[in-house]
């Protein structure tokens, strides 16, 4: 078994952003309130944190000045991905470099690739890496689904240690679970999968969901590794409502209103993302309260 980066729940963690640039202020304080509410890792610069439309040097930035301010407290794991193999190679090597504890690797979008073409890519960034490195699955946006044979042939690379799973098929994921053993970790990439994906012998969840509430996400795989599957069943439906919230818009959208709305952040967001429409927006707000994120 390969050494395990975190288990429960991370949090694919907005990125406070201005007219002016990232907010390292903002930054520091969403990442120390995450830790104090007991999150289980973070993600910097994940699809959550907008890195694709971040400059190079905000990229790299950010996940120095989070590996600097986490201090050792959580596992801080860096979105180094790309469709250009070798920008994903540098940025790794980069965020390696600047004391990451894991690299989180989306597959190639736009140009997209085969099976074999997504092995050679993962190995070569995978070979480069002096931290783990845990794939990233994400059909609905890259257009290439990683499927069960290649999970099962990267889990043998020995510095590819997990998958984020958000293909949203749990058959798929079941097939990939029971192909690779104990030779990789699998999360939940989707927060209305959680459970389910428990239940198969998943680690936990990389989540949009504990931005705005880390300590009931948390909470739910706490409750199932304590043996309340059905307590943490329950807690999982009690926010199904809201979660689909903040996927009612393309994320980071609702994401970002929310943490705006708690006070953590100004509600700006770089082109081609805009602002939350008035209608989601109300929906989602009155879910916040109803959880007890926004008071009145």
């Amino acid at each position: 078994m390969k050494n395990t980066i975190f288990t429960g729940i991370a949090t694919a963690l907005i990125t406070p952003l201005t007219e002016n640039g990232v907010d390292y202020d903002a930054l520091a304080r969403l990442i120390d309130w995450q830790i104090d509410e007991g999150i289980n890792a973070l993600v910097i610069c994940g699809t959550t944190g907008e890195a694709s439309t971040l400059t190079d040097d905000e990229h790299r930035e950010a996940i120095r000045f989070a590996v600097k301010q986490a201090a050792g407290r959580v596992p801080i794991i860096a979105g180094t991905g790309s469709n250009d193999t070798e920008y994903a190679i540098e940025l790794t090597r980069s965020a390696c470099a600047d004391g990451a504890d894991g690299v989180l690797v989306v597959t190639p979008y736009y140009n997209k690739a085969t099976q074999s073409g997504l092995i050679r890519m993962f190995s070569a960034i995978a070979d480069a890496a002096t931290a783990p490195v845990i794939l990233y699955n994400v059909p609905s946006r890259t257009g290439v689904n990683i499927l069960p044979k290649t999970v099962q042939a990267l889990a043998e690379h020995p510095n590819i240690v997990g998958i984020k799973e958000a293909s949203g098929n749990i058959s798929q994921i079941a097939e990939t679970i029971s192909l690779i053993g104990d030779k990789m970790d699998v999360y939940s990439g989707n927060d209305d999968q959680i459970v389910p994906i428990l239940a198969l012998g998943g680690k936990g969840c990389i989540s949009v969901l504990s931005n705005p509430l880390p300590r009931k996400t948390v909470e739910i795989c706490d409750r199932f590794f304590a043996g309340d599957v059905a307590g943490s069943a329950k807690l999982q439906l009690d926010m199904l409502p809201l979660i689909n919230a903040l996927f009612s818009e393309v994320n980071p959208i609702p994401a970002k209103a929310a943490m705006a709305a708690m006070g953590f952040c100004e509600d700006y967001l770089r082109l081609p993302l805009t602002s939350m429409e008035d209608a989601h927006r109300a929906v989602l707000m009155e879910e916040l309260r109803r959880h007890g994120a926004l008071n009145g």
